[in-house]
């Protein structure tokens, strides 16, 4: 049976669909997918995103071990920051990208849905007797205020200093009453806050945001609109982008991989990688008429099929089709040719810069 996040009657008295997505009964979309998507980008949105994981790790060890697992330098981490990540098994293959939350007496990872037991599995088989690692996901719940207005919003609520949070920094502090971790980070490209509080605590962070941000035209925002915002970023989304079959290199993560660092798990394999050269590259692409790709459409370059579509949608900023797809190394160009087939019909479009929105904060 799907679970439901704490603020299950929120979304259904607001007339949410709601569909099953990573064991959660969540909102797919309120009213309108671009209403929601287009609030966001002039406006601000309202998400409830509770369904995602975290994992405490205390303990003299913790930062040697989470520099192990994890591709990315949380040496470099400081209190109060916010770090992007991913971890790798031993043959470079990516399980999970993630955030990384340095704390005074503590970390934070925050976990996909979808990968809370296999990523946890996973950090055990390398778990060290002086490190204390707790599940905590069924106990938090997380709410994402994105958009240009959700500084103004959220500031209504907290005597917090909100513009003193530089981007994937986080402090913790009180939201109407209520204590909050209030962390500048986001899946949308728009400047905004992700709130991390008590399940029990949840309902009334949502009425209070709702009603602080009715008069700026803030809407509830489901998976939906969340996924085509992600996608005009070329945010990867694991299991469509990113998965176990693809490594960092080749989905434009060696930013986040830190080769330079010391031993981590998957180095051996993406020094091997990074020796030889990737096969192949994740690519934005825009389509020319009026339609839009959806995953496993195939891709043909000179009549050949070379790929699939790996994410896909009508993006509301831009009013185009766009996708992400692997393509062979060398014919990753801006500019370069493609076709999409859509309903046995191929399509044609352009590989292009990314990302496809520019204009957020």
């Amino acid at each position: 049976m799907a679970k439901r996040t704490p603020l299950y009657e929120k979304h259904t008295a607001c007339g949410a669909k709601m569909v099953e997505f990573a064991g959660y009964l969540m909102p797919i979309q309120y009213k309108s997918i671009t209403e929601e998507h287009l609030a966001v980008r002039s406006a601000a949105g309202l998400f409830d995103v509770s369904h995602m994981g975290e994992l405490i790790f205390k303990g003299e060890g913790a930062a040697e071990l989470l520099n192990y697992l994890t591709v990315n330098n949380t040496a470099k981490l400081e209190i109060g920051q916010v770090q992007y990540s991913a971890m790798c098994y031993p043959n470079g293959g990516i399980i999970d990208d993630l955030l990384v939350y340095r704390f005074p007496d503590h970390y934070m990872m925050v976990v996909n849905a979808a990968n809370i037991e296999k990523d946890f599995r996973h950090i055990s088989n390398y778990s060290r007797s002086e490190v204390d690692i707790t599940d905590k996901s069924d106990d938090t719940a997380l709410l994402a205020l994105q958009g240009p207005k959700s500084g103004a919003i959220l500031q209504r609520l907290t005597k917090a200093d909100l513009s003193s949070v530089q981007y994937y920094c986080f402090i913790e502090d009180e939201v109407s009453g209520i204590k909050t971790v209030i962390s500048r980070t986001g899946y949308t490209g728009e400047y905004g806050f992700e709130l991390y509080v008590d399940n029990e605590n949840a309902g009334k962070l949502w009425d209070e945001l709702m009603n602080a941000g009715e008069k700026d035209g803030l809407k509830p925002v489901g998976l939906a609109a969340r996924d085509t915002l992600r996608l005009e970023m070329k945010y990867a989304l694991y299991g469509n982008d990113i998965s176990q079959d693809t490594d960092p290199f080749e989905a434009g993560l060696g930013w986040i991989t830190k080769m330079k660092k010391g031993d981590f798990i998957g180095r051996a394999a993406l020094e091997e990688v990074r020796k030889k050269g990737i096969s192949r590259k994740l690519i934005g692409f825009k389509l020319a008429g009026k339609v839009f790709p959806r995953p496993h459409y195939p891709v043909y370059i000179g009549g050949i099929k070379v790929s699939e579509v790996t994410s896909g949608t009508f993006s509301p900023s831009l009013k185009k089709g766009i996708g992400l797809a692997y393509l062979p190394a060398d014919k990753c160009e801006i500019g370069t040719s493609i076709e999409v087939e859509i309903r046995g019909i191929k399509q044609p479009g352009l590989v292009v810069e990314t990302p496809f929105y520019k204009s957020g904060n």
